[in-house]
């Protein structure tokens, strides 16, 4: 996907694209870690619709839990929610960061 070491720099239009298409897949990211734990806090911890959303957006925002919740399972998955969250967090950093500092370390070795 990225050019080589012996390669030229890629053009600024090609470097646009690829910024584009890593945070068009980080968004995907994004819904998809959303999406799992609206679904869990609904059927798992019993939230309404509207509420899953809140508490999910707050955990996966890093901003932590809301709502109390009542039972042992609820609290388990809210545990492994955050935890998986913060595996996104990590791996959304490094999906938008790869092209741009991909393009300033080849910058720095072209010759």
């Amino acid at each position: 996907m990225f050019e080589k070491k012996h390669q030229r720099l890629a053009p600024r239009r090609v470097y646009i694209r690829r910024i584009l298409v890593h945070v068009s897949f980080a968004l995907l990211l994004i819904v998809l870690a959303l999406f799992l734990g609206v679904a869990g806090y609904h059927w798992i911890a019993g939230l309404g619709w509207v509420d899953s959303l809140y508490e999910a957006s707050m955990i996966l925002g890093g901003m932590g839990p809301f709502n109390p919740l009542q039972s042992n399972g609820a609290k388990i998955f809210a545990s492994l929610y955050a935890l998986f969250s913060g595996l996104v967090f990590i791996a959304l950093i490094g999906i938008v960061m790869a092209p741009v500092v991909h393009r300033m370390l080849h910058k720095f070795h072209a010759d």
